[in-house]
């Protein structure tokens, strides 16, 4: 059998006269830039979430990028990032003359706490960026709290989680994206909603945020020709909002097969000697945009060539922490010893899991895992 790490094209066969017909509709008005579609997937997307704005743009870096922009931070200011994480949140840190503070995760849940973060405040802190890493939040209810306290914006990167659900401890459920005082995700073909080329999207529940990003997203600009501020230009296609607008109907649907999927890895795999499975806080729900592993006792990198041999992709999210990148290393701060992101640099790996996958096709591939292990 051929075991893809994604099936995309599984997926469209499922949809595929839904998102042809909103392509050809886009093709046949010629609406390529700013079309309709892009408004109305916007305010499906802001409903679902329920979020007050949806403002699209070009990928999930640049909605990072621009959610910096809008909070005027000035050159020198500290953005507080995990360092066990795609490169992208912080990336857009440094290229805007701010200063990355990167801190451990916890180990369990590979993402940042209230814990990490307050060892790494200083004067110079503005911002922190929780990233809800592989589908699961952030335990965020301690880190808005910490941000109240000490007057910081929090922008989630939501890229990876988008469908998830935090509960706070006075039962009120937000979706992540919306906790933070601006929320980023992306729409990269391999996310739980991800469209046919790139796309991306800020969102948030404050007014005058929601007008800055929208102004800097379309060249600094509200009135053609009219420029306010330098901005930048950033914006969703139409082709892409039709696709998006489609798969959006679907997301639960597409969330909950992930589920199902990560949960018969869960109940297969977790009495295995030799790795860990993922594990889930009591307040978050988890979309499993990757179902990832802990390998222990310096395997990770045999047990992934094994599989490849015998025919089952994987991937290593990430092989190397953020701190320990050339491009940071003279830029950044760092709060504390990294020593969590350094162990699960060198031990995480990532199965195939998708909303087409089989249960026939994970039965191969943990047969395959007890094999390695026996």
């Amino acid at each position: 059998m051929k075991i893809q790490m994604v099936d995309l094209y599984g997926q469209y066969l499922k949809i595929k006269d839904e998102i042809n017909s909103g392509i050809q509709e886009v093709i046949e008005t010629t609406s390529f830039i700013n079309g309709p579609k892009v408004k109305e997937f916007a305010t499906h997307l802001a409903e679902y979430c329920d979020a007050k704005y949806v403002i699209p743009c070009a990928n999930g870096t640049d909605a990072l990028q621009i959610a910096l922009m809008a909070l005027g931070l000035k050159p020198g200011d500290e953005v507080i990032v995990p360092a066990f994480t795609y490169v992208a949140s912080a990336e857009v840190i440094g290229l805007l003359g701010l200063i990355p503070v990167m801190v451990d995760v916890d180990y369990e849940s590979f993402n940042i706490t209230e814990s990490n973060i307050i060892k790494a405040l200083s004067t110079k802190t503005k911002a922190i960026i929780p990233v809800h890493l592989f589908g699961q939040s952030c335990d965020m209810e301690p880190i808005m709290q910490l941000a109240e306290k000490y007057n910081l914006y929090v922008i989630e990167d939501n890229a990876q989680a988008l469908g998830a659900v935090y509960s706070f401890s006075n039962g009120t459920k937000k979706h992540t994206g919306t906790i933070g005082h601006i929320g980023c995700t992306s729409f990269f073909p391999s996310k739980n909603l991800g469209c046919y080329g790139d796309g991306g999207a800020v969102l948030t529940n404050d007014e005058n945020l929601a007008k800055s990003i929208q102004m800097i997203a379309n060249h600094g600009q509200q009135v053609k020709y009219h420029h306010k501020v330098i901005g930048c230009n950033s914006r969703l296609d139409t082709m892409q909002a039709a696709v998006l607008d489609v798969k959006l109907k679907h997301l639960d649907e597409y969330c909950q097969a992930r589920k199902i999927a990560a949960a018969y890895y869960s109940q297969k795999l977790q009495e295995v000697k030799g790795l860990t499975v993922p594990m889930q806080i009591s307040n978050s729900t988890h979309v499993f945009h990757q179902y990832t592993l802990k390998v222990h006792n310096g395997e990770r990198d045999t047990l992934k060539d094994f599989l490849a041999q015998v025919g089952i992709p994987s991937m290593i999210y990430y092989p190397l922490p953020l701190q320990q990148q050339e491009a940071f290393k003279d830029i950044t701060r760092t709060g504390e010893e990294l020593k969590n992101a350094e162990t699960l640099a060198n031990s995480v790996l990532s199965l195939p899991i998708h909303t087409e996958i089989t249960q026939v096709e994970q039965d191969y591939i943990i047969s395959r895992i007890k094999d390695f292990f026996k």
